[in-house]
């Protein structure tokens, strides 16, 4: 997770080419049936600040894209507009291209549309800020490479290779990778379909946590 990854800008803007998730974007907000103003407040965001995601002008961070997927009810690869074969049980890693988003970089490692979301993520080394993440489900990772510093609450803990966590993603958590050329992890969570599965984020302007989520 880079510095700052809701302003983190998108390398299509400069160059004027629309970034493809940017529309994608669009389109599965209004199929979810939400407006601009409501969608933003339901990820914890500005209205302004999505808009600028929309029209490409800011790229996501993945946490984002994971609270965005959420609203939505559907995946963050949806988002990116990645497609898979559903009826395929098997996902071969050397055909899924990585995908960067706010400083970290994933492959899709489970199927679109199902409870559970897999990813391979490789996170860099550098300060995660304030950003902390809560939202309803369980969350499951583990390092395969470098060291990661996980914060769970007031607790922290540093992970190695081999090691694992498994825990109540209500529980605020911040990931931060401690080796000098990041981490790889797999990373597993549940998609609840929930209009509290937000994302809060202190310290930034215009993004207080805001009330707590409520338990499905």
């Amino acid at each position: 997770m880079s510095p700052n990854p809701h302003h983190h800008e998108a390398a299509g803007a400069e160059t004027g080419e629309l970034p493809a998730f940017a529309p994608r974007m669009r389109l599965l907000r209004r199929r979810s049936g939400l407006s601009l103003e409501a969608a933003a407040r339901r990820a914890g965001l500005s209205p302004a600040h999505l808009s600028r995601l929309e029209t490409g002008k800011r790229q996501p961070s993945l946490p984002l894209l994971l609270t965005l997927a959420r609203v939505y009810g559907t995946t963050a690869g949806d988002l990116l507009g990645e497609t898979s074969a559903a009826s395929d049980p098997v996902v071969r890693g050397a055909e899924m291209e990585a995908v960067d988003a706010g400083g970290w970089r994933y492959r899709r490692a489970g199927q679109a549309g199902r409870a559970l979301q897999a990813l391979r993520v490789h996170v860099p080394r550098g300060p995660q800020g304030d950003l902390v993440r809560v939202h309803p489900g369980e969350e499951w990772l583990h390092v395969q490479r470098g060291r990661l510093r996980l914060t769970l609450g007031q607790t922290t803990e540093v992970l190695g290779s081999g090691d694992s966590a498994h825990f109540d993603s209500l529980t605020p958590h911040r990931l931060e990778a401690v080796s000098s050329d990041g981490v790889d992890l797999l990373f597993v969570h549940t998609l609840l379909q929930s209009p509290t599965a937000d994302l809060c984020v202190g310290g930034l302007p215009g993004h207080g946590p805001g009330p707590a989520p409520t338990p499905l």
